[in-house]
């Protein structure tokens, strides 16, 4: 890269482009790394040299990248419709056509979609739709929402407000007010106490759960949400009958559960949804991401039957029902989501990601006899190894170590590009159509990269 060049790619990033979740003070010397394109599973970066993608783009591109079919559908989409809305009554048939399909794929319990254009907005969305519920029903202080520590829901003010991970958080005047509560993040390696099973690390939190419901009033909460499998804040699979405990507690106390499936949905953990791999009915879930294999930005809050028609005999007070995105149900992107699902059904990546899990989990356990890992976990084709300094007492590393970046970059070295995550974790997502063959491949670039972090981070 030639950076005295101030007409170089390189240069006029540093110069122009603010990059996302990035140390901004250090990019100005650090620089981008320019990928130019894909094929496959595989990026190639402007020095020609190729990767594999060790987390899907941004847990998303669960195809790959150029498949024709995708191309195809956009570029015959944005022929015939470029951009029609679906506000005031109007609608147009890709977004028909996708409203019924998903509606189908999802739970007994969800039965309308709502598009958005990701899975912040959806989740932004869903918070709306929760207190415009609530109004409807005469409940005006029925309005706030539980997450849990490390739960990533979006960047908007009232998801990052759900988004309880420093970064988002600090500095950004988040949680926006009182409305957002935590609970215990349910990672049993981590904050499970000594001698405790998952099992009664469950009962605890599903205990925790409701004394906080009952301290602040059953009135004054309307719902819970969760990512079926927490991702960005480490990858950590739900403990022992956590969802179903979760969930009974809400019932008990008529709080709503919203299940965000943006990482989870379209078979990622090895069923249609995370909330029917972990055994929960939700009555609201946000998917994007994968539902077009993100060729273009698209997402969905889904909702019962239930909250659909409260809200919809409401919306004559106000004359509309509020909310509405310019981009919401876009004709192009919707035609590439429903290509996107009739692909996933056609070439059966249900399937596939259940004929493939076996081998990644085999893979991903055995980096867990690595001296620098604490944990190794997962389900279906998304895992995580935690490190850590010490193996007995899980001692994490100092943060100015930097552990899972400095993992980050060797296992790059080695052509695989993961994700440094928080609580150094390093996440592994391959888009859905990963072989055994590049699972294998995988796996010994993050085992070589284990040996030669191992080096530098113990020396």
């Amino acid at each position: 890269m030639n950076i005295h060049n101030p007409n170089s790619l390189d240069a006029i990033d540093r110069a122009t482009l603010v990059h996302p979740y990035t140390d901004l003070h250090a990019h100005d010397d650090k620089g981008p790394h320019i990928i130019e394109r894909a094929e496959g599973i595989r990026l190639y970066d402007s020095d020609g040299r190729g990767y594999i993608d060790g987390v899907a783009g941004l847990w998303c591109t669960a195809l790959g990248f150029g498949e024709d079919r995708l191309v195809k559908a956009a570029a015959e989409a944005m022929k015939t419709l470029s951009f029609s809305h679906v506000f005031s009554h109007r609608s147009h048939p890709s977004a028909i056509e996708l409203a019924d399909r998903l509606t189908k794929l999802a739970p007994d319990s969800i039965s309308r979609a709502f598009f958005v254009n990701s899975g912040s907005e959806a989740v932004d969305a869903a918070i709306q739709i929760v207190w415009n519920y609530n109004n409807a029903l005469g409940r005006p202080t029925k309005k706030k929402i539980i997450g849990r520590d490390r739960g990533y829901h979006g960047v908007t003010v009232a998801a990052g407000s759900l988004t309880a991970l420093p970064y988002k958080q600090n500095d950004f005047d988040l949680p926006v007010n009182d409305r957002f509560l935590r609970v215990t993040c349910p990672h049993h390696y981590r904050y499970g106490q000594p001698g405790e099973t998952e099992a009664e690390f469950t009962a605890r939190l599903a205990e925790e759960l409701n004394s906080l419901i009952v301290a602040e009033g059953p009135e004054t909460i309307a719902a819970f949400i969760g990512e079926p499998m927490m991702a960005a804040g480490g990858v950590m699979p739900p403990p022992e009958g956590y969802w179903p405990a979760m969930a009974e507690v809400c019932r008990k106390h008529d709080v709503l559960v919203i299940c965000d499936e943006v990482v989870n949905g379209f078979g990622r953990t090895g069923e249609w949804w995370g909330s029917a791999t972990f055994g929960v009915q939700p009555d609201m879930m946000t998917v994007a991401k994968q539902l077009s294999s993100a060729y273009l930005p698209i997402g969905a809050t889904m909702m019962s039957e239930e909250i659909y028609s409260v809200i919809a005999a409401h919306s004559p007070k106000n004359g509309v029902f509020g909310i509405g995105m310019t981009y919401g149900g876009h004709p192009v992107c919707t035609a590439v989501a429903l290509e996107t699902l009739k692909i996933y059904e056609e070439r059966d990546m249900l399937g596939h990601v259940q004929a493939m899990a076996p081998h990644f989990a085999k893979r991903l356990a055995a980096l867990g006899d690595h001296p620098l890992v604490g944990h190794a976990r997962g389900r279906g084709l998304l895992g995580a190894v935690e490190l850590v300094a010490d193996k007995e007492t899980k001692e994490p590393f100092p943060p100015a170590a930097k552990a899972a970046p400095t993992l980050y970059n060797h296992v790059a070295e080695h052509g695989v590009l993961c994700r440094p995550l928080p609580g150094d974790a390093l996440g592994i997502c391959p888009p859905m159509i990963v072989t055994k063959s590049e699972i294998d491949e995988i796996f010994d670039a993050i085992a070589k990269g284990l040996d030669s972090a191992h080096e530098v981070l113990t020396a």
